[in-house]
């Protein structure tokens, strides 16, 4: 028990760490600022984009699936995920502090680990995988999560990296939650990962794929190609082990 504990810490705390590394390239403003808010941001946001929908594509809607015996009521599953989502941005959206990025990080990152938690025992390669993916999306969604938290009044960039590195925690208490109350539940863990994918899918197409359109320029929609193929190439890896 004490090693699948430490093993899920281990994976879910490497995973949120992504967020504030994401953060900290973001407060480097002295490289090339007007590319580094322009392009290479736009490029970031379809790059998170992509690994999400690979993520919901080749990992959370499979598995989320087959926990579930495929059963129907994977599909309502979904469209509640998303549903649910869009009811917290527009409460969210009610009070002035609209964050999409910020809500992405952490409303695709607390389902994600709890899943891993889940997972760790019955299914150890998945875990591993969706920790991957988890980090790999991370990073890019702490970077532009930096660049809205910034901007609000009362954050400096210290508070901000600060602020973001209390987001960690999250992954280790959500796996761990997984790990103790969905471990031998295969039905509820593939609600919750196809709860997450629902939501994720509302999220990339409400907020993710409009932030990460540049006029004039091909770097951001192949951003999205890279992240879709990152997240491909993770699954064919581990698949292969």
């Amino acid at each position: 028990m004490l090693e699948h504990v430490l093993h899920i810490v281990g994976l879910t705390v490497l995973a949120g760490a992504c967020i504030p590394l994401g953060g900290l390239l973001a407060s480097f403003e002295r490289i090339r600022p007007n590319w580094l808010d322009e392009e290479f941001r736009h490029f970031l946001i379809a790059l998170g984009g992509g690994i999400l929908l690979g993520a919901v594509a080749v990992v959370l809607i499979p598995e989320g699936q087959a926990s579930m015996g495929d059963s129907l009521w994977a599909i309502p599953t979904i469209i509640l995920g998303g549903f649910v989502f869009f009811l917290i941005e527009r409460a969210l959206g009610l009070k002035r502090r609209e964050s999409p990025q910020l809500m992405g990080v952490m409303l695709d990152f607390i389902p994600e680990a709890t899943a891993l938690g889940g997972l760790a025992v019955v299914s150890p390669e998945t875990a591993a995988l969706m920790a991957l993916l988890i980090a790999l999306q991370n990073f890019p969604e702490g970077f532009n999560a930096y660049r809205e938290i910034v901007c609000l009044p009362g954050y400096t960039s210290r508070k901000t990296l600060i602020f973001m590195s209390c987001l960690v925690i999250t992954g280790p208490l959500a796996g761990l939650l997984g790990y103790f109350f969905l471990t031998g539940r295969p039905f509820a863990l593939g609600a919750i990962m196809l709860f997450a994918s629902g939501g994720i899918l509302y999220l990339i197409f409400q907020d993710i794929a409009p932030q990460s359109r540049l006029d004039k320029h091909w770097g951001p929609p192949l951003g999205a190609v890279v992240g879709f193929c990152l997240a491909l190439f993770s699954h064919d890896l581990v698949g292969q082990v």
